[in-house]
C-alpha cells in the first residue's frame, strides 16, 4: 500500500469513529437521563470522550499527513503523539469523575429504572463498536498509525464497558443494588488504565525514544554484513508518526577513494531501506586505518568473525 492510500484509510477510520461516537453519545445520554444508571453514565461519559478524542484524532491525522515544509523539515508526524496525550488527559479526568460517582452509588445505592432500555442501547453500542474496531484493526495493520491506535483502544474498551453496563442493569433488575456502583467503579478504573496505555507510546515518540532493541540489532547486523563496512558507531533512531529516522557513522578502509567509500554508504542505505521502507536514513562515512583503536571491542569481535567466514 502506498502513502496516499494509507492516508485515505486513516482519514476514513477517523470519520467512522466520529460518526459512531456521535450516535452513541446521543443514545446513551438519553437512556442515562431516564434510568439514572451510574454504569450508563460511565458508558455515556466514555463515549463522549471517544467523540472528543476522535475529533482530535481527525485533526491530528489531517496535520500528520501534511508533507514536510520549510518550517517542519522532518514532517508533521508528531501531531499523532500530541493527539494521544490529549486522549490520555481527558480519559484520566473522566475516570476520576466516574470513580467518585460510582463510590457514591456504592455508599448510597439507588434503584436503576428503565433497565430494559439500558440493556438495549448497550447492545447497540456493542454492535457498532465491534464493527468499528474491526475496521480500525485493518487500518492499523496497513498504516501503523499511533493516533488511530489510540482511538482503537477507546472502542476496544467500549466493548467491555458496554458488556459491564448490561451486567449492571441485569444485576439491578434482579435486586442486586450494588451492581450499578460496582460496575461503574470498574469502568472508571479501566478508563484510567487505558489512559496510561495511550500516554506511554505518545510520550516515547515525543521524547524521541530509540527503536526497540530488536530493531536496532537488525540495523546493526544488516550494516555489519554489508560489503566494505568495517565498523559502526553513533547509531541513533527515532520515530515521528509513521516516519522513522535512522542515522549512523560507518567505518570503511581509509585507503579507499571518496567515491568508493560513498558507494559503500549508498549500498548500506539501500539495504536498510528495504527493511525500513518508511525511514529516512542518514549515513556518515568515516575512513579508518587502525581497527584496533577505531572499533569498539564488540564491533571488533563481530568484524573478526565476518573476516573468518
Amino acid at each position: 500500500m502506498n502513502r496516499a492510500q494509507a492516508d485515505i484509510l486513516m482519514k476514513r477510520a477517523t470519520y467512522a469513529s466520529v460518526s459512531v461516537a456521535v450516535t452513541l453519545v446521543v443514545v446513551k445520554a438519553y437512556v442515562w437521563f431516564i434510568s439514572s444508571s451510574a454504569a450508563m453514565l460511565g458508558s455515556a461519559a466514555d463515549s463522549a470522550l471517544d467523540l472528543a478524542a476522535s475529533v482530535v484524532t481527525l485533526l491530528a491525522i489531517r496535520t500528520a499527513i501534511t508533507p514536510p515544509d520549510d518550517a517542519h523539515r522532518f514532517g508533521h508526524g508528531k501531531a499523532e503523539a500530541l493527539a494521544g496525550l490529549f486522549q490520555a488527559a481527558i480519559m484520566a479526568g473522566s475516570a476520576v469523575f466516574i470513580v467518585l460517582h460510582a463510590i457514591e452509588r456504592i455508599w448510597a445505592p439507588a434503584p436503576v429504572t428503565a433497565s430494559d432500555q439500558v440493556i438495549q442501547v448497550s447492545i447497540l453500542a456493542i454492535a457498532m463498536s465491534l464493527l468499528l474496531v474491526i475496521f480500525q484493526s485493518y487500518v492499523i495493520r496497513k498504516t501503523g498509525s499511533l493516533a488511530v491506535s489510540g482511538d482503537h483502544l477507546h472502542y476496544k474498551g467500549d466493548l467491555l464497558l458496554n458488556l459491564g453496563v448490561v451486567v449492571a442493569a441485569y444485576g439491578a433488575g434482579v435486586g442486586y443494588i450494588y451492581a450499578d456502583g460496582a460496575i461503574g467503579l470498574m469502568i472508571g478504573l479501566y478508563i484510567l488504565w487505558g489512559a496510561y496505555g495511550i500516554s506511554r507510546p505518545a510520550t516515547d515518540m515525543l521524547m524521541d525514544r530509540e527503536f526497540s532493541n530488536s530493531e536496532r540489532e537488525t540495523i546493526f547486523n544488516t550494516v555489519m554484513e554489508s560489503a566494505g563496512v568495517l565498523g559502526l558507531h553513533d547509531l541513533k533512531t527515532r520515530a515521528a508518526g509513521r516516519d522513522k529516522f535512522i542515522q549512523m557513522h560507518i567505518e570503511v578502509d581509509g585507503t579507499l577513494t571518496v567515491k568508493a567509500a560513498h558507494l559503500i554508504g549508498d549500498e548500506v542505505e539501500a539495504t536498510l531501506g528495504e527493511q525500513f521502507p518508511d525511514a529516512e536514513i542518514l549515513i556518515h562515512v568515516d575512513p579508518v586505518s587502525d581497527l584496533s583503536t577505531e572499533l569498539t571491542q564488540a564491533e571488533l569481535s563481530i568484524d573478526t568473525q565476518h573476516k573468518k567466514e
